[in-house]
């Protein structure tokens, strides 16, 4: 039985996917969740978890930070992005970063259904009307160079990344990874070296370059 995670902070959105997702595999067990935390506390808990669709602006995430986070410690999951950013260049990134697939959510239900057989088949999933755009916008040498320092890095350097960029120090990483304060330290070493810096504000700052803006806040202001 495979399942599916969705993570969306909009409870009705999160109910037409679940809806949509029913109906494309039979049997299908879905887990949800509205935020980046709870998203990798279920993979967390749940190692099984086969695809997930994932909202590129929902609370603790904004942009591509989820995704790589994801990527990075959970390799063998597969995502989908869902977003209303439908520019070519950002599918190009998120593919480049490890999603599966990208679904705008203007798609249709029809669309969705073809996205999660596609990526459970272990293929990769884009709408027809994104195709050609998506594959006339070449990948820059910078981001193509992006993500492969961050997927250089193992499960617990991202994690120590992660919490570096949100301003912990070492101690408080320590704390919160229930490790010791030496090991933090070895692991800033190694991840300063991957990602070619030479310190924290640095490391911070390359995390941060995955960050996007939210079409639908843009619409609201």
């Amino acid at each position: 039985m495979p399942t599916l995670l969705i993570a969306d902070d909009h409870p009705l959105f999160r109910a037409a996917l679940r809806g949509a997702a029913a109906d494309a595999v039979a049997d299908l067990h879905v887990r949800e969740a509205d935020s980046l935390d709870g998203v990798l506390a279920v993979l967390d808990a749940e190692p099984d978890v086969d695809l997930v669709l994932l909202d590129l602006h929902m609370p603790g995430n904004h942009g591509l930070a989820g995704l790589a986070a994801i990527r990075a410690q959970y390799p063998g999951v597969a995502v989908v992005v869902v977003s209303a950013n439908d520019d070519p260049r950002v599918v190009r990134r998120a593919l480049d970063h490890g999603a599966a697939g990208y679904l705008p959510k203007s798609s249709g239900l029809d669309e969705l259904r073809d996205a999660i057989r596609t990526v459970l088949a272990c293929e990769q999933w884009l709408p027809t009307g994104l195709r050609a755009s998506v594959s006339r916008a070449q990948s820059s040498a910078h981001d193509a160079n992006l993500a492969a320092r961050l997927a250089s890095l193992s499960p617990q350097q991202f994690r120590v990344l992660v919490l570096v960029a949100q301003g912990l120090l070492n101690k408080q990483i320590a704390d919160r990874l229930d490790v010791q304060e030496r090991t933090v330290k070895a692991h800033l070493t190694a991840i300063f070296e991957r990602l070619g810096v030479r310190n924290r504000t640095q490391a911070g700052v390359v995390l941060r370059e995955l960050e996007l803006s939210d079409p639908s806040r843009q619409i609201e202001a």
